[in-house]
């Protein structure tokens, strides 16, 4: 089986200096989105999951669009971690202040999230959930022992999702414990391509990172992160 994490391209978080919770992408976002679909479009793959936020949504457009045939299916799984709704419309300079501090918050505080957005707890919870209920859709059912036992077909599932969901994907895939600031573990670009990969070892599979934030599509002036 294959994995493909995408991140989303880059979203307009601010306009006019004010923040905005659920921002769609900038003209440059949108450029990377098209290149990343390009990309994607030139192999084959089974299934397209794409998180409900608007920047994934417009992220996964062009893909749609290029591969028709493969339905979008929207995951709430998928979400990032949700900041204060209100948020919408504070000065940018605000949120800025606020994630400035909780930078230097201790781990309890960082576990607990943002004041009035969702914990890491309920969002790493909700994200490992989500993901071990699809694995199971798809016929992947881990044994006693911790290894994956496959269906006959192997699907390859491209995910177009966030920073923070990728990550916990990715750390609970590779049976990592868990820290509440797994996307600065996984720090990833924008419309970059994360692989995971199984592969047989003893009597099961594992999940193996092969391809980590590739953004071997982009130019360097339209690589951000």
């Amino acid at each position: 089986m294959e994995l493909l994490l995408v991140r989303h391209a880059q979203p307009e978080w601010s306009r006019d200096r004010t923040a905005r919770v659920d921002p769609g992408l900038t003209p440059r976002g949108h450029e990377q989105a098209r290149r990343v679909a390009e990309r994607l479009a030139a192999g084959t793959f089974d299934r397209l999951l794409v998180s409900t936020a608007t920047r994934a949504r417009e992220t996964a457009a062009p893909l749609r669009a290029l591969v028709p045939d493969v339905a979008a299916e929207e995951r709430e799984w998928l979400h990032e971690i949700r900041m204060p709704a209100a948020w919408e419309g504070t000065p940018q300079e605000e949120v800025e202040r606020v994630f400035r501090e909780a930078r230097v918050r201790g781990r309890e505080d960082w576990w607990n999230g943002i004041p009035d957005g969702e914990s890491f707890r309920d969002f790493h919870a909700r994200v490992t959930a989500g993901l071990e209920q699809e694995l199971a859709g798809l016929g992947l059912q881990r044994d006693d022992h911790g290894f994956w036992q496959l269906p006959e077909h192997r699907p390859r599932v491209v995910v177009v999702a966030h920073a923070g969901t990728n990550s916990v994907v990715l750390g609970h895939l590779l049976g990592l414990a868990p820290e509440p600031w797994e996307w600065e573990r996984f720090a990833s670009d924008h419309a970059s391509v994360t692989l995971l990969r199984t592969t047989r070892i003893a009597s099961g599979h594992v999940f193996s990172l092969q391809r980590f934030s590739d953004v071997g599509h982009l130019p360097d002036t339209l690589v951000t992160g």
